[in-house]
């Protein structure tokens, strides 16, 4: 392998994790982000309210996509991390 080629791979593979990195955080940001409180009327007069959690579909979905972006990151750049690994090992 040449070692320009080498340096690239390993700055391609750094980029990867990264990204995968930041995309998780942001999953997990959008995923805070999804959820309110909301108060329910009581059912009965004299009763309580309650509180419940409230869903933002748009941001679940963001939060899934963005969950999938990392893992798919994640997976690719450590993928190609044991392959430049391998690969520097056999050129010994």
């Amino acid at each position: 392998m040449r070692p320009a080629r080498g340096r690239r791979q390993k700055r391609r593979v750094t980029v990867e994790l990264v990204l995968a990195v930041v995309a998780a955080a942001a999953a997990v940001w959008s995923w805070f982000g999804a959820r309110s409180m909301v108060t329910v009327a009581p059912i009965l007069p004299g009763e309580p309210q309650t509180t419940s959690v409230a869903l933002s579909p748009p941001m679940l979905v963001l939060t899934l996509l963005l969950a999938t972006v990392a893992g798919v990151l994640a997976v690719d750049g450590v993928a190609r991390l044991r392959r430049l690994r391998a690969a520097s090992d056999i050129a010994k």
